[in-house]
């Protein structure tokens, strides 16, 4: 989609060939993600998904044919960047994992089947010698993390599944095949955004447990994660900063579902129960940016914010999300932007980096007490939904394994400063500080100059704590 790849993770047309690896990879772009320590990558979509055919990707670049991208305006897709470039990328450069999504549009099981064996296999079959002969190592690429299809309910897909009982029959045929290939696979379903009877249809029908005699018995589900995908966003600040609260709503009510499921279905849910994967979120305004012309969003301190209360959700919610990608790595409604000579840091970037270095470890139980907002949402049911939990100040906390408390605070107001009682902080307790605002709600990083970026500072810990307007702010302190 856009520039996500080619000219943003694969530059092989940049005339500066000291930006790139040997394999025309930006080597700005491996820099500045590596030290964010991401865990999985997803590719190739995404609506691309849907007419991608893997064969196109593989082999000798010169000999991969060319395609019309019928997802995103019918741009060329040239297929230069295939299956083992990305794997490449992922392992050699960002020690990820990948995570490949099934096309289930204009793709057959027959094709899924060889790409994983083209993937995985380690024995004599014709994917596992074609895969050598491709990467010239004998070492299978492993990738685990495999999706079945993607939004596949959607009317803007290429052979659109509009009925959930069919695409709950295909897939479930789709995840006993593959699961025969390769019983380690992790499967992600395909659901909405977690609150249409698609989901909890899909759902109920493949969370049955493995049935076929030889897999013996107390198999768990053939599906392992169930998907949700949301985008939010609003020129109005509030209904922007708090439309990420949808998805918490979203969270809470698909794992109700599993466990539905799997009540209905008698699976086990101390040892077998299903998680969410949230493979697909960010704050995107599709008549902004639009998709066909690359989606390239210019995010604002607002939209930052939003992206802070976004992780927060997340945090929150760990115990239910096991997978969250944010979409996208590069360009397309990203925190990073290419040029020819460097990057971009969009103002979501430095919330986005401060998550990824410090909020690990384990989830912190609080309470916040604070006055609520009262005005309109968007959705226009969040405000009902969420009732008198929707503060001003919106805040995440964990203990990380290196023996630090971190609490992550959102003051999505934008013209008050707010105290808060650390009173659980004792005393004179040497606190760092990350904060990330901004002149005001609008301001962006697109013109040159980081007008929004990390300030760190230090506090020594007494009762209260001024957040400031229309902020986000890191607390961490050793414990």
């Amino acid at each position: 989609m856009g520039r996500c790849i080619y000219g943003g993770i694969y530059d092989p047309t940049n005339s500066d060939k000291s930006l790139l690896t040997p394999e025309a990879l930006r080597k700005d772009i491996i820099s500045t993600l590596q030290p964010l320590d991401v865990p999985i990558f997803r590719y190739p979509g995404g609506n691309f998904t849907a007419t991608y055919h893997w064969q196109d990707g593989i082999g000798p670049v010169e000999h991969r044919p060319k395609r019309l991208n019928l997802a995103w305006g019918g741009q060329i897709e040239t297929n230069e960047f295939g299956t083992n470039e990305f794997i490449v990328w992922c392992r050699d450069h960002m020690h990820a994992e990948p995570y490949l999504c099934l096309n289930m549009g204009t793709g057959t099981l027959v094709d899924a089947l060889a790409w994983i064996e083209y993937c995985n296999a380690t024995g004599d079959s014709y994917h596992a010698k074609l895969r050598r002969e491709h990467t010239g190592h004998d070492r299978p690429h492993n990738v685990k993390y495999w999706g079945l299809g993607n939004e596949v309910w959607g009317p803007w897909q290429i052979a659109q599944t509009s009925d959930p009982k069919i695409y709950a029959e295909t897939a479930m045929q789709w995840a006993k095949a593959i699961k025969l290939l390769d019983p380690e696979i992790k499967l992600v379903l395909c659901g909405s955004d977690g609150m249409q009877q698609w989901d909890w249809e899909v759902i109920r029908r493949c969370m049955q447990p493995a049935t076929m005699s030889d897999l013996g018995v107390n198999q768990p589900p053939l599906i392992d994660y169930v998907s949700i995908h949301m985008y939010t966003a609003s020129e109005d600040h509030y209904e922007n900063v708090f439309a990420p609260l949808a998805a918490e709503r979203a969270i809470e009510t698909t794992s109700c579902l599993i466990d539905l499921a799997c009540v209905e279905n008698k699976v086990p849910m101390a040892q077998l129960r299903p998680t969410i994967c949230f493979d697909e979120w960010n704050v995107w305004d599709p008549k902004r940016a639009v998709g066909s012309t690359g989606a390239e969003e210019r995010y604002t301190l607002s939209d930052a914010l939003a992206v802070a209360v976004w992780l927060n959700v997340f945090v929150r919610q760990s115990e239910r999300v096991s997978m969250a990608c944010i979409a996208q790595s590069v360009n397309v409604i990203s925190p990073l932007m290419t040029t020819r000579d460097g990057i971009v840091k969009q103002t979501s970037w430095w919330v986005y980096e401060l998550f990824c270095r410090f909020m690990k470890g384990h989830r912190v139980n609080f309470v916040v007490d604070c006055e609520t907002y009262q005005g309109s949402t968007k959705p226009d049911w969040l405000r009902d939904a969420r009732g008198t939990k929707m503060r001003w100040l919106d805040v995440s906390a964990c203990t990380t394994d290196d023996g630090y408390c971190v609490v992550c605070v959102v003051n999505v107001h934008k013209e008050q400063d707010i105290q808060a009682d650390f009173g659980g902080v004792p005393s004179a307790t040497e606190v760092e500080v990350y904060t990330v605002t901004g002149e005001n709600i609008d301001v962006n990083n697109m013109d040159g100059e980081e007008k929004v970026q990390v300030k760190e500072s230090k506090w020594k810990a007494e009762q209260m704590y001024a957040f400031p307007k229309h902020s986000f702010t890191m607390l961490r302190w050793k414990v």
